[in-house]
């Protein structure tokens, strides 16, 4: 199950640079794509906003 971020992100990008698999794109608010994301959760302990959350 791939984690999602949530309208909480602030666009920082600390999630991006901690993703093994390059699953985040940038974006106003940032998006990961499911099919890559192996679900590890090191973006999730990243986020200073806490807005990555399990799907």
């Amino acid at each position: 199950m791939a984690h999602i971020i949530t309208d909480d992100c602030i666009a920082c990008g600390t999630c991006i640079s901690e993703c093994p698999v390059e699953a985040i794109s940038e974006g106003d608010i940032y998006s990961i794509n499911a099919d890559l994301c192996i679900d590890c959760g090191t973006c999730a302990e990243a986020c200073p906003s806490e807005a990555i959350k399990p799907a």
